[in-house]
């Protein structure tokens, strides 16, 4: 293996934390997002020795709390698709991560989680040893056990002499489609060993890279655009559509070719939503009358109690992971699945049907496209009647609200959607043309939007990041973390508190299984929150501005003042009281 850049440095000794913050560097981490503790010694002291010597190592972003941590290294994945390095504190930093851990799985972000185990010596035997009473409580049997369900792949680092192999091995698993984190755990003893650089070997990207997605079988290709010939009623719904630029283009294309309307059911990563193809996000009124279907990166197409299916539809299945192997259960129909980079596997298709294509399957499809305008004129006239109403003094309606929101937001800017039970009025009234500027986690772990945020705002400076979350959501996300590192790092974001005063998703779900129950005839959800929070006192805590919405005349000016803030350099956080859950 090639060791020249390592003897450029014309010393033979280094520690193995040495050799780890050299090796992130090469595989490509540009960040380390860290909360850190006892166990991280050697590499404060390496990444204090490579700044003495000018060697380069990721940059540091120290953060207040490891969910804040995680997220933002999310955040950063989804704009560039490049996974970097969250490092935390043995058992108790990983369990913190570990609600964004089962995030960024679900959403097919990259990762590479790493974290210090206790030392193993109690004696003095090796530099590292015990040193303090928490060296010997943050041992448990299993660390890895706290985040296994939502990890690619874990290892714990047995010698610093491999440490670079380690890391290539973690990078290709985590950048491979489909893309997720990866744990790393790493004992002190193990950090502070010395090797030379003859025996530290390097793993070049170019020749240990990440599995790169392929298209599909030609004849299975073949099968589906004859389908799609003789189809009177096709749709295609996809969830994670806009995370890849060529896939959301290819859907579009797809869908106007062959006269298809879209669904973007449990919208993850939005595909642009002026497609004349884009009829919404609930396919469940066209599932009776569909013949062929078409599922596309997607999770959860819809909602088996509550929708009729035609037996006799013929569903396609295209997606990096149509087997979804991280989910015990996961019986959606299938007849044919065809597993790859669904982007190269549409262009497949539509080139496959353009070959195909016949007078009539153009005609068909040219009316299918008329009937989807009227339906698009519909759906924005129904958006714009919600929006109408303003609502009343300290019950905005969040219709309106987003209504004016997207008013102010440029194509590029990006929304991080986390106000749950009003998160369909945000995807309703904030046009978005651009792929991926809407984003939802497909986790169930609250407390991400803030965070995410952020790290969407390093990835992407020139553009504005927005928060939207309920006032239940905004307790998750560790807002005095969040803001802290907003100020420390110049990251200015607009956050818009949706303010229920509760957790409406519990109290709807309630409802959904007793909708006659004793809860209901009570009026006892248990779901209501504090009524009297003041949540801009937190942003305004680390030097953000600040204002509190009671009048729904004043939303659209208060609006204009936040982003001016945002805009200017400053974050900026709206609390809006909206109507009671």
């Amino acid at each position: 293996m090639d060791t020249s850049v390592g003897r450029t440095t014309n010393v033979s000794d280094f520690s193995s934390a040495y050799y780890l913050l050299e090796g992130l560097k090469e595989i490509g981490i540009d960040y380390l997002f860290c909360n850190l503790g006892t166990d991280h010694a050697p590499i404060i002291e390496e990444m204090a020795h490579r700044r003495k010597r000018g060697e380069a190592m990721p940059d540091i972003v120290r953060c207040p709390h490891e969910n804040t941590a995680a997220h933002m290294a999310g955040g950063y994945a989804l704009v560039t698709g490049r996974g970097q390095g969250v490092l935390v504190h043995v058992d108790v930093g990983t369990a913190n991560a570990a609600n964004a851990m089962h995030n960024l799985y679900r959403s097919r972000l990259p990762v590479l989680l790493m974290a210090g185990k206790a030392p193993y010596t109690s004696h003095d035997e090796l530099i590292g040893t015990r040193d303090t009473h928490v060296h010997f409580v943050q041992e448990p049997f299993d660390q890895g056990s706290l985040v296994r369900p939502y990890t690619k792949w874990e290892w714990t680092l047995p010698s610093g002499v491999v440490v670079k192999e380690a890391l290539q091995r973690a990078y290709s698993i985590m950048q491979s489609a489909p893309c997720g984190p990866v744990y790393l755990m790493m004992q002190r003893e193990t950090l502070t060993q010395h090797w030379s650089v003859d025996e530290i070997k390097r793993f070049p990207a170019d020749r240990f890279g990440a599995l790169a997605g392929a298209g599909a079988d030609p004849e299975l290709v073949a099968a589906l655009a004859d389908r799609l010939l003789t189809a009177q009623n096709p749709i295609l719904i996809t969830g994670y559509g806009g995370m890849d630029a060529l896939a959301a283009g290819k859907i579009d294309e797809l869908a106007q070719f062959a006269g298809i309307p879209i669904f973007e059911a449990n919208s993850k990563s939005n595909i642009s939503y002026e497609s004349p193809c884009f009829a919404g996000f609930s396919p469940d009124k066209s599932l009776p009358e569909t013949d062929v279907g078409l599922l596309v990166d997607v999770e959860a197409p819809w909602f088996p109690a509550d929708v009729q299916l035609n037996e006799k539809t013929f569903w396609a299945h295209i997606d990096v992971d149509v087997l979804k192997l991280g989910s015990p259960m996961w019986t959606f129909p299938g007849h044919l699945r065809m597993q790859g980079n669904t982007g190269r596997i549409l262009d497949q298709l539509l080139t496959a049907l353009k070959a195909k294509a016949t007078p009539g399957f153009k005609a068909a499809a040219a009316a299918r496209l008329d009937r989807l305008k009227a339906t698009r004129e519909a759906r924005l006239a129904h958006a714009a009647k919600l929006a109408a109403d303003k609502g009343g003094v300290g019950a905005i309606n969040p219709h309106y609200l987003m209504a004016e929101l997207g008013k102010v937001l440029d194509d590029e800017d990006i929304v991080f959607n986390e106000a749950v039970t009003n998160g369909p009025a945000v995807l309703l009234q904030i046009p978005r043309r651009l792929p991926n500027t809407a984003f939802n986690t497909n986790g169930a772990g609250l407390g991400w939007s803030g965070a995410m945020a952020l790290g969407a705002k390093l990835a992407a400076p020139n553009r504005m990041m927005v928060q939207v979350a309920g006032d239940g959501s905004f307790y998750f996300c560790n807002p005095c973390s969040v803001y802290a590192v907003a100020q420390q790092y110049r990251l200015p974001f607009l956050s818009i508190v949706l303010d229920n005063s509760g957790w409406s998703a519990v109290k709807q779900s309630t409802l959904r299984v007793y909708p006659d129950g004793e809860a209901n005839a009570a009026n006892e959800f248990e779901a209501e929150l504090a009524p009297r929070v003041e949540f801009g006192k937190v942003a305004e805590a680390f030097g953000a501005y600040a204002e509190k919405l009671i009048d729904p005349a004043e939303v659209p000016a208060a609006i204009a003042r936040c982003a001016k803030e945002v805009r200017g350099g400053r974050s900026a956080l709206l609390h809006a009281r909206v109507t009671r859950m």
